[in-house]
């Protein structure tokens, strides 16, 4: 499969280093970046020749034939991106939350579809051993129903290096996504509501609430208790938060993605219980996880035409992208909101 990959900032750097010559069947044949400094930087750093590298996405798709564009652009770009790339016939791999809003996002999904040309968004979470294993639980109900969830996320930004702290909403819009995407996943079920309240914080560099809770009402009768910070002093977190989920039948608490060079090693999954084995199941790592676990799904959807399980498409991922915009809207009106309302906003 050949790429295109557009944007080469920090993160779109990471990608080039640490993800892309991990995945097999993947060949770069342009990069682009319209910041000469963040080329030149690339250029140094990945020991590639120049003719690889372009000031635009419509320069390097003149200069290479390609099946495919990776976007890791900052969130403002994603849409240019994403429709720029799907309406030259390429597929796109997108960086999450994949677009602004809502309506951006189901006017990508009609375009890809249009073009009949995959649309995926890197939602790395769901290519790790603990929530591969926990959904496994959920779906064979061996524990009974679920009924309640409690997800814990705490982590201090400004000793992070974080980025983002000029964005509306940081916490919910750059990071809760990945949990709330998360919930859907394992869970096996779709959101109904939200009740959220988001709560600034003086004395930080954050434009918008780095706090939030938030509790959801899913399918099934299940509630899913939210708690995010950026600025929490307490212990951090694993970046997937910790999970506190109650079956009929037994407990099950179980955390994923450690804030280390090896993410996959703290993955874990404790099942307690009257009767029940406690001790963690085994956790069977995917071929490959994270982002590179991302790429690859891509390309083997781009060369069979079907989607592996968990797959995280444009159409798919929108109602975790709603999940964001009604959580906003709740904390924005005081009240609970309905996820419907917010997938069936007019474009």
């Amino acid at each position: 499969m050949r790429i295109i990959q557009v944007g080469l900032g920090p993160w779109g750097l990471d990608w080039a280093r640490q993800v892309v010559p991990s995945v097999d069947g993947v060949e770069v044949v342009g990069r682009a970046d319209g910041d000469a400094a963040a080329r030149s930087e690339a250029m140094e750093t990945l020991k590639e020749p120049v003719s690889l590298y372009h000031a635009s996405l419509a320069e390097a798709l003149a200069a290479a034939r390609c099946d495919a564009v990776l976007a890791t652009v900052p969130l403002a770009g994603h849409a240019a991106v994403v429709r720029e790339a799907l309406s030259a016939g390429c597929h796109v791999l997108v960086e999450k939350p994949f677009a602004e809003s809502v309506a951006e996002a189901a006017e990508l999904v009609a375009l890809a579809k249009s073009r009949n040309r995959v649309l995926m968004v890197s939602q790395n979470y769901r290519h790790f051993p603990a929530p591969l294993a926990v959904a496994e639980l959920v779906a064979d109900r061996r524990l009974g129903a679920v009924r309640s969830v409690d997800l814990d996320f705490r982590h201090d930004a400004e000793s992070l290096g974080y980025r983002y702290y000029h964005l509306a909403q940081p916490l919910l819009s750059d990071m809760s996504i990945h949990h709330f995407d998360l919930m859907r996943m394992v869970l096996g079920a779709e959101p109904i509501s939200v009740s959220c309240k988001t709560v600034m914080v003086d004395g930080t560099q954050f434009a918008g609430p780095p706090v939030a809770e938030a509790t959801f009402s899913f399918a099934g009768d299940i509630t899913v208790r939210y708690a995010g910070s950026w600025v929490s002093k307490d212990a951090p977190t694993d970046w997937a938060g910790t999970w506190n989920m109650e079956f009929e039948n037994a407990d099950v608490w179980w955390t994923s993605r450690a804030p280390q060079d090896d993410p996959a090693a703290r993955d874990r999954v404790i099942v307690r219980g009257d009767g029940v084995d406690q001790s963690s199941p085994e956790l069977k790592p995917p071929a490959q996880f994270d982002r590179a676990g991302c790429l690859a799904a891509f390309r083997d959807t781009v060369r069979s035409g079907r989607e592996p399980p968990f797959f995280s498409s444009g159409a798919d991922n929108i109602n975790s992208l709603a999940m964001v915009e009604a959580a906003v809207r709740s904390a924005a009106i005081g009240q609970s909101v309905r996820i419907a309302e917010i997938i069936g906003s007019p474009m």
